[in-house]
Parts: structure tokens; C-alpha cells; sequence
């Protein structure tokens, strides 16, 4: 069974950073894109960033485009995304995402498969 494990979420004053990483298994890592997406409360789910298999193509949403940056590690199964200047408006439940296919897609309808998740506060 496909298993997604987020960690490294944590409470963070605005301006601030936070590394996240997915540890990936139940698959063949290294053939599918990955993605992130975030959820805050009463709110739907918000697509973030995606990568394709080989880590060679990557694509942002407009609201962290600059600011985040999705990176994968096919030796390690892993799947990361480094967060800088944290604005309050990035707090959200933040899911590593799996998708069925090999290029990077934007939005949330090619990622069928999310972990848990790990919260992200961005509060002073």
C-alpha cells in the first residue's frame, strides 16, 4: 500500500523557514511526479508545487511562487519542500501528494494520493 509520511511542520514566525520532507513507500518512487498540497480550516484543498519523476521539472502555484522550492531524492524515496519567507497565510495541514503519471502537473485533480499531513503555523 502506498504510504506518504510528511514531517517537519512546525509553529514559525512570519519571515521564517521550514524544510518539509515526505518519506515515500509501498512504490516505485522514482516513477511517478510528486506534489504538495495545503489545507487550512474551511477551506478546500489548495495545490502547491509538483515535480516530475526525475526531479528535472518543476512547477509552483502563484501564492509561493519565489518563496518555495520542491525538490525530490529518488536514492532516499524522499520528497521535500523548502518554505522561506513564511507569510501567516501559508498555515495549512501540508499533504505530500502522489500522482499517476511521470511529468509535473499543476493542481490538485492529477494527485489522488496524500498523506496525513503536517501543520504549518505562521503566527507572531
Amino acid at each position: 500500500e502506498v504510504q506518504l509520511v510528511e514531517s517537519g511542520g512546525d509553529r514559525v514566525q512570519p519571515g521564517g523557514s521550514l524544510r518539509l520532507s515526505c518519506a515515500a513507500s509501498g512504490f516505485t518512487f522514482s516513477n511517478y511526479a510528486m506534489g504538495w498540497v495545503r489545507q487550512a480550516p474551511g477551506k478546500g484543498l489548495e495545490w502547491v508545487s509538483g515535480i516530475n519523476d526525475r526531479g528535472t521539472s518543476t512547477e509552483y502555484a502563484d501564492s509561493v511562487k519565489g518563496r518555495f522550492t520542491i525538490s525530490r531524492d529518488n536514492a532516499k524515496n524522499t520528497l521535500y519542500l523548502q518554505m522561506n519567507s513564511l507569510k501567516p497565510e501559508d498555515s495549512a495541514v501540508y499533504h505530500c501528494a502522489k500522482s499517476h503519471l511521470v511529468e509535473v502537473t499543476a493542481g490538485v485533480s492529477q494527485y489522488e494520493v496524500w498523506g496525513q499531513g503536517t501543520q504549518v503555523t505562521v503566527s507572531s
